[in-house]
């Protein structure tokens, strides 16, 4: 059963003076501002990466949590943290790399086989797959067993 998002996009004036405002269909975001210098130089605003690093981190925390939940180890918790990073290369301005930073609160698993799983949710989720041949993604994942009281 395929699914439809969607998402709306208004800019007016050019590149570097102008502005514009993003919304989601769902109404998580309603008109947001976009800016040129939100995107390129880390002033106030939202930018096409950071949503894009957004949706990375949701879809391998649920890619992860299904291949976990699948081997007897659902987990507590996870927190994804992504770094999306926008540079200016040989071939214009672009989305260079994603870095994840994965900490699960998970029962009975190990580091290694915590990173395993991490690695393989990161390289299979849908969002890695649209970035993959585009984007270097890196995964760092940290694992530990739930504090007594998410566990009971």
């Amino acid at each position: 059963m395929a699914t439809e998002k969607t998402a709306r996009a208004i800019w007016e004036g050019d590149l570097m003076s102008g502005s514009g405002r993003v919304s989601t269909g769902s109404g998580v975001l309603s008109v947001e501002g976009v800016t040129w210098s939100a995107r390129a130089e880390d002033a106030e605003g939202v930018s096409p990466e950071e949503l894009i690093a957004a949706a990375h981190a949701t879809c391998v925390s649920m890619a992860l949590s299904h291949a976990l939940a699948e081997h007897g180890h659902a987990p507590a918790r996870l927190e994804t943290n992504a770094t999306a990073t926008f540079d200016k290369t040989e071939a214009g301005f672009r989305l260079t790399t994603m870095k994840l930073a994965i900490d699960g609160e998970v029962e009975g698993i190990d580091g290694v086989e915590f990173l395993e799983a991490a690695e393989g949710a990161a390289e299979n989720c849908p969002v890695s797959q649209a970035l993959k041949g585009n984007v270097e993604i890196s995964v760092e994942a940290t694992v530990s067993s739930p504090s007594p009281s998410r566990s009971g």
